[in-house]
C-alpha cells in the first residue's frame, strides 16, 4: 500500500501538495503599513452639445464619427460597449442606427444623410399650394381632381393638410399637398414646404397679396423651391391680375412678365379656366428640375399628418420621398416605433408597398408621431425599440431644459409684472398636426396678465381622463375639429365645474379663448380724471363746538365736465398749477350728502386738511379704474393680447 502510493505521487501532476507549518497568529497593535492611494479609473466625460448638430451616414467610420461629434475614439468605444456593440479599430464602419444612439448619448443633433445608391428613375412631383386664407386654394384641388373638399370643411376653411394624387388630362400624376391659409397654421405649412418639390402661390385677383401670401414665399424661399404663381378669381367682376404682379414684383418675387423666371397663369377654379395653362406651368417646372429618385434600399419618408383611429390605432400619413417603403418593415417615426402593419394609399386601397412622390396611410405604430416627423426604416424591432427609447429620452431632456428656460424668463417677467394670473388649458383635436396648430396659436395669447399654460394635449375625444385632469389642475378643455362628448362626459364636466369649448373653426376658437382670457385677467389699476369742476364761491362756517369739529371751508363747485365721487382723490389746480391733493370729506348737493353728482351740477366740496381755496380754482376728481387687456384680431388671421 506503501509502494502504490510513492507510485501514484510520482505520476506527474498528481502530487500531494506539501503540508505547511502551522504559525500561530501575532496579536499586531502596531497600525498596518501605509498603501499608496490608487485612484478608480476615470470615466471619461463628454460634454453635451445640444445646439450641435452633426451629419450621419450609413457606413461611416469611428474616425469621422470622432470628427463630427468632438469625442475621442475611446469614449465612442466605451458608448458603442454600453450598447452591447464591440468596436475595435476606429477604421470600422459602423451602420446609421447606431451613429444615431451615440450621437444622442453624447446630447448633439444629427441629421440622417441617406444613400443615393441604387437603381434611379424619374419621379412625379409633389407640388403644395400655398396662399392666403379663401383665395381658392381647396377649390383649385377641386377642380383638379373633380372631388368637393372644401364643401367637407367647415366654413369651407380647410384644418389641416390633405395629400392627394391627382392624375393630369396628360395622363402623368402629381402628387399634391393642401395646407390651411390661417396664421395659425404657419407651421404646418412649413413642414409643407420641406417636403415639397414646387409651390403654387395662389393669390386672388380681386383681393391682392396678403400677409399669409407673403408668409408662403418666405416659407418657398426658405425651403429653396421654385414658385409657379396662380392668378385665381379673374372671372370676377373686380379682378385686377396687373396689380397682383405688380405686387408680387415689388415683394422680390422676379416674375416672367419682368424678366424673372417665375411663372404666371390666370385661372378660375371654379369656373375651371385655365387649368390646362396651369397644368403645363408645372410639368415644365418638373421637366427643368429633372426629378429623379432613388427606388431601391431602405425608404425615406416625412409624416405629412398623424392621426388616431378608434379600429386602427395611431394613423400616420406619410410621403416617400426615396427609396420604397415595404409593408412588415420595422420603422421609428420620430419618438416611436412600431412594425408597419399596412399601408394603404390616397384611395384607401391597401398595397404592399410605396415608391417615391407616393403618399401613404401608415398602420402599425405603438404612439402617435408628430408632423413632420422623418420615416426611418430599421433592421428589427430591437434596434427600433432602442432609437425610440433614445429620441425619447433625448425629447424629455430637451423639454426639461425649455421648462428650465421659460421658468427662468417667468421668473424675470414676474419681477416686472406684481400679478400674473395662470390659466390652464387641455387642448384635444382631430390630427396631430391641428393640435400643434391649435397649441401654437393659444400660447400666442400669452401676456403680461394671463400665462396660458397647455397641461395636456391628445389627438382624438374628450375622455374621462381629460375631465379629472382638469378638475385637478382647473383647465379649460378646448375641442378642436372632434365631435361632441357623449352625455356621462358633459354631466361629469358641469358637476366639477369644468368648461368645455368646441369649435370647428380655429377663427372662432381664438375669438373665444382672447374673451376668456380677457376676463380672467386681473388688470391693471390706473388712475384717470372722471371729472372737473370750477370754484365759484367759499363758505366757511365758524364758532362751531369742540364736538363738532374746528372751523372748515366749503367750496361751492358747478361740474364741467365727467362726474365727482365722493369716494375720489381730489386735485386743487390754481393757474395749471397743483396745489393740494386728498381725499374728499364731504360732498352734498342742496344740503345733501350725495355719492356721485354729474356734470352741469353745483355742489358742495370739502376736501380733507385743504382750506386754501379761491374763486376760479380748478377742481379735479381722480378715480382708481381697473384697465383689462384688449384682444386684437388682424385681418390676417393673426391675434394677440394688447395689455
Amino acid at each position: 500500500m506503501l509502494a502504490w502510493n510513492r507510485k501514484r505521487e510520482e505520476v506527474a501532476g498528481l502530487k500531494a501538495p506539501k503540508k505547511e507549518k502551522r504559525v500561530k497568529k501575532e496579536n499586531r497593535t502596531q497600525p498596518p503599513v501605509e498603501a499608496p492611494y490608487v485612484a478608480p479609473k476615470p470615466k471619461i466625460a463628454i460634454k453635451s452639445s445640444p445646439d450641435k448638430t452633426v451629419d450621419i451616414f450609413d457606413g461611416m467610420t469611428l474616425i469621422d464619427l470622432a470628427k463630427r461629434t468632438g469625442a475621442s475614439i475611446v469614449a465612442l468605444q466605451d458608448i458603442l460597449a454600453d450598447l452591447g456593440e464591440k468596436v475595435e479599430s476606429e477604421f470600422n464602419s459602423i451602420s446609421v442606427d447606431l451613429a444615431e444612439l451615440v450621437a444622442m448619448e453624447l446630447g448633439v443633433n444629427i441629421r440622417r444623410m441617406h444613400t443615393g445608391e441604387g437603381t434611379v428613375e424619374p419621379r412625379p412631383a409633389v407640388v403644395t399650394v400655398m396662399g392666403h386664407v379663401d383665395h381658392g386654394k381647396t377649390s383649385l384641388l377641386d377642380s383638379l381632381r373633380q372631388t368637393s373638399v372644401a364643401a367637407k370643411e367647415a366654413g369651407g376653411i380647410t384644418q389641416h393638410i390633405g395629400a392627394f394624387v391627382v392624375e393630369m388630362t396628360s395622363g402623368a400624376s402629381i402628387t399634391f399637398l393642401d395646407t390651411p391659409g390661417h396664421a395659425a397654421f404657419s407651421a404646418m405649412r412649413a413642414r409643407g414646404a420641406a417636403v415639397t418639390d414646387i409651390v403654387v402661390l395662389v393669390v386672388a385677383a380681386d383681393d391682392g397679396v396678403m400677409p399669409q401670401t407673403l408668409e408662403a414665399m418666405s416659407h418657398a424661399k426658405s425651403a429653396n423651391v421654385p414658385v409657379v404663381v396662380a392668378i385665381n378669381k379673374c372671372d370676377k367682376s373686380g379682378a385686377d391680375p396687373e396689380r397682383v404682379r405688380i405686387q408680387l414684383g415689388s415683394e422680390g418675387l422676379l416674375l416672367e412678365d419682368m424678366g424673372g423666371d417665375v411663372q404666371v397663369v390666370e385661372i378660375s377654379a371654379l369656373a375651371k379656366l385655365g387649368l390646362d395653362k396651369l397644368e403645363e406651368a408645372l410639368f415644365l417646372q418638373a421637366e427643368m428640375m429633372d426629378l429623379k429618385a432613388r427606388i431601391d434600399g431602405p425608404a425615406q419618408a416625412f409624416v405629412v399628418e398623424a392621426r388616431v383611429d378608434r379600429g386602427r390605432g395611431p394613423l400616420a400619413t406619410a410621403i416617400v420621398k426615396a427609396g420604397t417603403l415595404v409593408s412588415g418593415q420595422h420603422i421609428v417615426v420620430g419618438a416611436e416605433w412600431g412594425r408597419i402593419r399596412s399601408l394603404r394609399d390616397t384611395a384607401g386601397n391597401i398595397t404592399e408597398f410605396a415608391k417615391p412622390a407616393m403618399p401613404i396611410e401608415i398602420e402599425g405604430l405603438r404612439g402617435l408621431p408628430m408632423a413632420g416627423d422623418d420615416v426611418v426604416v430599421v433592421d428589427s424591432e430591437e434596434r427600433a425599440r432602442m432609437l425610440s427609447q433614445g429620441r425619447k429620452k433625448k425629447q424629455e431632456k430637451d423639454r426639461l431644459q425649455k421648462i428650465d428656460e421659460d421658468m427662468t424668463e417667468e421668473a424675470e417677467m414676474a419681477e416686472e409684472t406684481p400679478e400674473r394670473v395662470e390659466m390652464p388649458i387641455i387642448v384635444k383635436a382631430d390630427v396631430q398636426g391641428s393640435v400643434q396648430a391649435v397649441t401654437d396659436a393659444l400660447r400666442s395669447l400669452n401676456s403680461q396678465q394671463v400665462f396660458v399654460n397647455i397641461v395636456h394635449v391628445g389627438v382624438g375625444p374628450i375622455s374621462h381622463h381629460d375631465i379629472d385632469l382638469a378638475q385637478a389642475c382647473r383647465a379649460y378643455i378646448v375641442g378642436f375639429n372632434i365631435r361632441t362628448p357623449p352625455s356621462s362626459i358633459t354631466l361629469a364636466a358641469t358637476q366639477a365645474n369644468i368648461k368645455i369649448l368646441l369649435h370647428k373653426v380655429i377663427y372662432h376658437l381664438l375669438e373665444e379663448m382672447g374673451r376668456v382670457i380677457v376676463e380672467k385677467a386681473p388688470g391693471t389699476a390706473e388712475t384717470q380724471i372722471s371729472g372737473e369742476a370750477e370754484i365759484l364761491n367759499i363758505f366757511e362756517l365758524k364758532g362751531r363746538s369742540k364736538s363738532k369739529g374746528p372751523d372748515i371751508k366749503i367750496a361751492g363747485c358747478r361740474i364741467t365736465d365727467g362726474h365727482f365721487s365722493k369716494s375720489g382723490t381730489m386735485r386743487l389746480l390754481r393757474s395749471g398749477d397743483v396745489v393740494f391733493e386728498g381725499p374728499c370729506a364731504s360732498l352734498k348737493r342742496e344740503k345733501q350728502d350725495t355719492e356721485t353728482i354729474n356734470k352741469g351740477n353745483d355742489c358742495g366740496l370739502v376736501i380733507q386738511d385743504c382750506d386754501d381755496f379761491q374763486v376760479g380754482d380748478i377742481v379735479q376728481c381722480l378715480e382708481q379704474v381697473i384697465r383689462k387687456p384688449k384682444f386684437i384680431s388682424t385681418q390676417s388671421g393673426a391675434v394677440r393680447i394688447e395689455c
